[in-house]
């Protein structure tokens, strides 16, 4: 059993008690203030998801703070970007998930900053007290410095970012078919992908998938097999963080779907309708980022030191420095593991940190209402252990590669693993079945059945291309680049 060693006590909540009560609304709770301490957690990904489920049957006052009122299963959002899920097939209100636990309280509001010393957090409205605080704000794009490219090459972490790929690719589409049927001269259909790590390949692979298939034979005008993808990799391989066979086979699967892959290309340029890379300016429908992540501007503010990526630099057992009642986990956390290699911001790790984080708090609770405000010398903590069960990457129809220890598959039976893996840890029994269903009739018939184009009908670019755009390939390049070819 561990104990609370920090300055002040764990019943830090029963000074703060009627401004928990009036600032939030706290639900009532049969026990005392002592009793109950109240445990604060930022963001409901699945560090925060994971870490309040576990807290849930515990007797402590929860509150589970997030700008929006759901929590998205991240690992599908390349399946709504691409037209092959619904938004609300991968996502569930958190209060519906909640709606049993009384004691947990869900608020829909913007955090803004920390009071460590008060123990409070900021939000535009109030200020809300904690015993206890977890941290898991997630991490966003990173453009390196490029933070103009943003408007032109959107990246995936949202179910705004997906819808606003799926309406640009859709939207190429039909720009493309216009243009041809009333006698313009068209567009190439390029599609560019930067950054080939899993997010990337899925996006490339599935990109194919729909050009090769769901939309081959429903244009006039246009033949959508002719459009072009490009994965553009500044590393040396795709799949970096996997072995270099995967890597290989990886690469391979995705060039038999018709992907082009340029590896140890750094992309030195975007603007509207164009990515150059090298003495290559490629004039592309669309541009999507999926080459880096910075870590949420919150973990900035909690006064932890942090690394280049503005990931907080943690603790064994995941608190920051000086505050061993704040902890940060996932994707805004920095943590090496036994083996000096730095923990991947995958959601197996913050599944496992936040549950890690909640048995620590549980466990120092129980050690704390067992002495009863004892001055005995509290106990020292456990360190955090990542248990890697291994990893899985998609590259489309019945092509994947997966990494379990020594063992590596690829193809079918890593497609199978990696397709019953996310059904199985999707939120919510409706969404399994539907996104079943789902997947199976898009296997039987090639069909994407979320095609719709919402929203603004205007694609950067698209009608004022790059007047200085070269020919599609540099010379000495050693591989031409074709745009599209039209009907």
């Amino acid at each position: 059993m561990e104990a609370i060693q920090q300055d002040r006590s764990v019943t830090g909540a029963g000074k703060t008690g009627s401004l928990a009560s009036g600032v939030t609304g706290a639900v009532t709770n049969a026990v005392t203030n002592y009793d109950s301490p109240r445990v604060v957690i930022v963001g409901s990904g699945f560090g925060g998801l994971n870490a309040a489920q576990a807290l849930a049957t515990a007797r402590v006052r929860l509150t589970l703070i997030d700008r929006r009122n759901y929590h998205t299963f991240q690992p599908l959002l390349y399946q709504v970007a691409t037209a092959g899920l619904s938004p609300g097939e991968i996502a569930q209100p958190i209060r519906s998930i909640f709606r049993s636990d009384k004691n947990v309280e869900v608020l829909m509001a913007e955090v803004v900053g920390f009071d460590l010393e008060r123990r409070m957090v900021r939000t535009p409205d109030a200020e809300i007290p904690y015993d206890y605080l977890i941290v898991a704000a997630g991490a966003s794009h990173a453009y390196f410095g490029h933070d103009e490219w943003e408007p032109f090459a959107p990246g995936l972490k949202t179910i705004e970012d997906a819808l606003e790929i799926r309406r640009r690719v859709l939207l190429a589409f039909e720009l493309a078919e216009r243009q041809v049927a009333t006698g313009e001269s068209s567009n190439p259909l390029n599609f560019v992908v930067v950054g080939a790590g899993p997010t990337g390949v899925e996006l490339a692979g599935t990109l194919a998938e729909i050009c090769r298939h769901a939309l081959a034979h429903e244009f006039r005008s246009i033949d959508p097999t002719m459009a072009h993808i490009l994965l553009l990799e500044g590393g040396p391989r795709v799949l970096p963080a996997y072995t270099e066979d995967l890597s290989r086979s990886a690469q391979k699967q995705l060039e038999q779907l018709g992907v082009q892959v340029r590896t140890s290309t750094l992309v030195t340029h975007l603007e509207a309708g164009l990515v150059q890379f090298g003495d290559t300016r490629l004039p592309a429908a669309v541009i999507l980022w999926a080459a880096g992540v910075a870590a949420s501007d919150l973990g900035k503010k909690l006064g932890a030191p942090v690394d280049r990526a503005g990931r907080v630099q943690v603790q064994p057992d995941l608190s920051i420095p000086g505050h061993r009642e704040v902890f940060v986990i996932g994707d805004l956390a920095a943590l090496k593991d036994e083996h000096g290699k730095m923990l991947p911001g995958v959601a197996p790790v913050a599944i496992q940190q936040g549950r890690f984080v909640a048995k620590v708090i549980r466990e120092e609770i129980e050690h704390q209402r067992s002495k009863r405000r004892s001055n005995d010398a509290p106990v020292a903590r456990r360190k955090f252990h990542y248990w890697d069960k291994g990893s899985i990457a998609t590259i489309g129809r019945a092509a994947a590669v997966a990494e379990f220890g020594k063992l590596h598959i690829s193809g079918l039976i890593a497609w199978l693993s990696w397709l019953f893996v996310h059904i199985f840890f999707l939120i919510g029994f409706r969404n399994r079945v539907l996104v079943l269903i789902q997947w199976a009739w898009s296997y039987v018939t090639y069909e994407r059945g979320a095609r719709l184009i919402t929203g603004s009908t205007f694609l950067p670019g698209w009608t004022q291309p790059a007047s200085d755009a070269k020919p599609a390939a540099s010379e000495g390049s050693g591989q031409e680049i074709h745009a599209a070819s039209m009907k």
